[in-house]
């Protein structure tokens, strides 16, 4: 496979991005592999080329905070963080709609929901004009790819374009779930003491 390297405007990019390629792109947190996530052929790809375990959910990126209601369920509470730290470094796990594709929850009790603080990945989202499946970018067991030249070494090859560009942080999104309480699963910039007293206002 040729791998063409581009910026978030390229029309090829999203033209591949809509007929369920994956691409891989910089966001504020670290490099990601992103797919539409309303084809079962697309989610095999990505999981393919991440080669790891087919049985675990890929977050649900979205292209604004006002979708969220759409794919999962939203409270008073969980509105609060999402109003407060959306778009940002913030994974929500929380619990999906009945109607979802079912390679998006997988049976799971929960599904991870993302905005990104990144603009050019919104808009890339809003040109595509479905959320996207993203992980991380990394071959599943191996370390997180934190720039340019890191993703075209491991992915060059693997998939049709790699977005050119900066991340912001070099850290992983802060991940929570939300329920009767919150927990933390990772934290990353945003502090985890202060996403509670968000929710506890």
């Amino acid at each position: 496979m040729e791998t063409k390297v581009v910026n978030f405007q390229n029309l090829e990019l999203i033209k591949s991005l809509s007929s369920g390629e994956v691409a891989c792109f910089p966001t504020e947190t670290v490099y990601g592999l992103g797919v539409k996530y309303d084809s079962k052929e697309s989610f095999d790809k990505l999981v393919g080329v991440k080669k790891r375990q087919p049985d675990k959910p890929f977050t649900l990126m979205l292209s604004s905070p006002d979708e969220v209601s759409n794919y999962a369920y939203v409270n008073s509470k969980i509105q609060k963080l999402i109003d407060k730290y959306m778009p940002g470094e913030i994974t929500l796990l929380l619990r999906p709609k009945e109607d979802l594709y079912p390679w998006v929850s997988l049976n799971s009790k929960y599904i991870g929901i993302r905005v990104s603080g990144k603009k050019e990945v919104c808009q890339l989202i809003k040109e595509v004009g479905l959320p996207l499946l993203v992980s991380s970018a990394n071959i599943s067991t191996f370390d997180v790819v934190k720039d340019f030249n890191e993703a075209y070494e491991v992915f060059n090859g693997k998939v049709p374009y790699i977005v050119e560009g900066d991340v912001d942080s070099n850290t992983a999104s802060t991940i929570v779930i939300c329920e009767e309480k919150l927990t933390l699963i990772r934290e990353g910039k945003i502090k985890f003491e202060d996403i509670k007293n968000v929710w506890e206002e």
